[in-house]
């Protein structure tokens, strides 16, 4: 009698399909993920600071004497980003096939952004890529210096807020019930602060804390909401520059960086008008956009840069005697870096200035949060005679 034998088969035993089905599941999936990476190219935001150092390698390998087609090769080989290197992939398949490199760039306008591609025409416009994408790295470079200290200064305080949230709460939903089960067989009124804190808890305990958390969402997304809207998008950007601790620093680093956009752009031979047009997007507040379109309406009629600037409150009157000497002399982009530098310097100043004053006023901020409601919690232990019945 013949058995039916239930055993899986044996690695031997394996049929020449079944063998290379393994081959094709792998070849399928590998394939997927590079459609999958080819797919999200398309609208991939590229980091500032990866288009600096990409930026700064390809000047570097052409000044150096190789082509721009072999430059690409090599920058695609030793970049570690998957969807980037699909990106240098495509730039340079387009460059092969006998399109420009701007025009190559500008079918990734999110991972090229409008000031690289300007740069990029001028370079090519005047023979000197190399040259020119040299000073667009160093711009690079400088704005995420720039940011990152700024982050940096931004990161402790918002740690500390964030510490002392959590604190105050895990007090108020754990601990404070404790003490309030205790102090409920005292039979006694409590002191008014311990009275507020145990009815707070109670609040964040129940559904108060859930319709707190759900109020807090919802305020956060109606904020935002409105600040996308350009009403809503012009008064957060004046009021930014008013703020009293930061609205200084925002007000200097707007300022750096319109000049030095502007600055690289005419030093690199961008036409003005076109210049203006990227500084404005390039700038992220109202106040310098609305600037740039008086500037290109002031300066295709015939005017200055520094009549235009003299007659706006955003820029300061230093700034108005510079560029009227630049003017003077025909070097404006030249006054715009020294001013650019100026403003730097002023960051760094400013934001050493804040970071020290900012950290001893959180760690009293910390303490008398924290302190308080400890302090209100065993008010009651302190007076326990009078509120025991004593």
């Amino acid at each position: 009698m013949a058995f039916i034998s239930s055993a899986p088969a044996s690695k031997g035993n394996l049929r020449p399909s079944q063998q290379s089905a393994r081959p094709n599941v792998r070849v399928a999936q590998n394939l997927a993920k590079q459609k999958s990476l080819e797919k999200k190219a398309q609208n991939y935001k590229l980091p500032l600071g990866e288009l600096a150092i990409f930026t700064q390698q390809l000047a570097s390998l052409l000044t150096a004497g190789l082509p721009l087609v072999q430059c690409l090769e090599a920058l695609q080989e030793q970049t570690e980003d998957p969807v980037f290197r699909i990106i240098i992939r495509e730039v340079r398949t387009e460059i092969s096939a006998g399109n420009s490199f701007s025009l190559a760039v500008k079918k990734f306008p999110r991972s090229f952004n409008s000031l690289f591609i300007s740069m990029i025409e001028a370079g090519e416009a005047s023979g000197a890529l190399a040259e020119i994408l040299g000073k667009v790295a160093a711009y690079f470079e400088a704005s995420v210096k720039l940011s990152k200290k700024v982050k940096s200064a931004m990161t402790y305080p918002i740690a500390v807020i964030g510490l002392a949230v959590v604190l105050v709460n895990v007090l108020l939903i754990f601990v404070i019930p404790v003490f309030s089960k205790m102090f409920s067989e005292f039979g006694k009124a409590l002191p008014l602060p311990t009275q507020l804190l145990i009815d707070v808890s109670n609040f964040l305990r129940g559904w108060g804390g859930l319709g707190t958390l759900i109020a807090i969402v919802a305020i956060v997304i109606a904020v935002q909401k409105y600040i996308a809207t350009p009403v809503g998008r012009s008064q957060k950007d004046h009021l930014l520059v008013r703020a009293p601790i930061f609205g200084n620093l925002i007000h200097k680093i707007a300022l750096s960086r319109f000049c030095r956009t502007y600055a690289t752009l005419i030093r690199s031979g961008v036409p003005i008008l076109r210049t203006l047009e990227i500084v404005s997007a390039a700038s992220d507040k109202v106040q310098i956009e609305a600037a740039c379109v008086d500037i290109a309406k002031f300066v295709s009629q015939g005017g200055q840069v520094s009549e235009v600037i003299a007659a706006n409150s955003f820029f300061p009157p230093m700034m108005k005697h510079m560029i009227k000497a630049g003017e003077t002399t025909g070097n404006v982009d030249g006054m715009m870096g020294k001013i650019a530098d100026f403003y730097d310097t002023e960051v760094d100043a400013t934001t050493a200035a804040l970071t020290s004053l900012i950290e001893p006023l959180l760690i009293v901020f910390l303490g008398v949060v924290v302190g308080g409601i400890v302090m209100a919690m065993f008010l009651p232990i302190f007076n326990l005679a009078g509120v025991a019945g004593g």
